[in-house]
């Protein structure tokens, strides 16, 4: 059986430009943030959430991720509770010493193939603006990513497809 895990892969190219990825730091963190035009949070806006479950819920649904600065991170599930975890977006780790705009692309860049039990996945790969090359490096990348994962590699894909929005799907594999 799989296991019901998140791996994580990092793409050449960003899927989804559109993305929204919210920071929650420290003055720091939400200064550089604020320059860049990036959404922010302090620890004073998310004690004014004070656990409550419909507004941790709201923020969940309104951003796609979270950053969080090192000195905030530990606090997140005690002013926060246990909603961003139950949504599967519990913050990634930015420390001081890394660029905010560089740790925001490779969010942006990352995608998730979560291992459940049901036997197909389905992740963003690229979308209509990018270049075909680019298509091509992304969906490498992330099919083998996604084979090495497996047991017994090749073996256990039975077919792959690729399909946009409206279109109809193609199979690859």
């Amino acid at each position: 059986m799989l296991r019901a895990n998140a791996f994580i892969v990092m793409l050449r190219t960003i899927p989804r430009p559109k993305y929204k990825v919210c920071v929650l730091g420290d003055q720091q963190h939400c200064d550089e943030a604020k320059a860049n035009n990036i959404p922010c949070m302090d620890a004073e806006a998310l004690k004014k959430l004070n656990k409550n479950k419909k507004l941790v819920k709201k923020l969940a649904k309104k951003y796609d991720a979270f950053l969080a600065s090192e000195a905030l991170i530990k606090q997140i599930p005690r002013l926060l509770g246990p909603g961003l975890n139950k949504a599967g977006k519990f913050p990634s780790l930015v420390t001081h010493s890394d660029q905010l705009v560089t740790k925001v692309e490779e969010v942006k860049a990352t995608i998730k193939f979560q291992m459940k039990k049901v036997l197909c996945l389905a992740v963003a790969i690229g979308n209509v603006s990018m270049s075909d090359d680019d298509l091509v490096s992304n969906i490498a990348l992330g099919i083998n990513f996604l084979v090495s994962l497996l047991k017994k590699n090749w073996q256990n894909v039975r077919s792959l497809y690729i399909k946009s929005t409206m279109g109809k799907p193609q199979q690859i594999y």
